[in-house]
């Protein structure tokens, strides 16, 4: 789980958050998970492990405001080696949600050739699925 505390700068002039910033927390949560699972993404970045974004979606289901504690949960809901697809649960600090979403990666060297983890960087393909939980 990851902590967002909504900054003032992140409202708009009715003191609500603005849209954009839920995909901004999706993205501060992404790099706290991986962080978490032994895979910063400066590590990603060493070894030459480029993770674009290929599809981001959400739905919004409560204004939050300046000041809001936001709890954002993240799982992995998808992964064949290939396309990492993760799953968001933001909630405020009465437990109540207020967006979720997902986004979806893929992993590519330098060259920007796709990488299959498992044969490439078999102990991040496992630090992936240990943290996989499968419906």
């Amino acid at each position: 789980m990851y902590q967002h505390k909504v900054q003032y700068y992140e409202t708009d002039k009715m003191m609500v958050t603005h849209h954009s910033n839920y995909i901004r927390w999706m993205e501060e949560a992404r790099v706290d998970f991986l962080s978490k699972i032994g895979w910063p993404y400066t590590k990603l970045e060493e070894l030459g492990i480029i993770s674009p974004v290929i599809a981001v979606d959400g739905k919004y289901k409560k204004s939050t405001t300046f000041d809001d504690d936001i709890t954002v949960d993240v799982k992995i809901q998808e992964f064949k080696g290939l396309k990492l697809k993760l799953v968001y649960k933001m909630t405020n600090q009465k437990g109540e949600a207020v967006f979720e979403g997902h986004s979806e990666h893929c992993f590519l060297s330098p060259q920007g050739k796709p990488m299959m983890l498992k044969n490439d960087y078999p102990d991040f393909y496992k630090a992936i699925m240990e943290n996989f939980e499968e419906k």
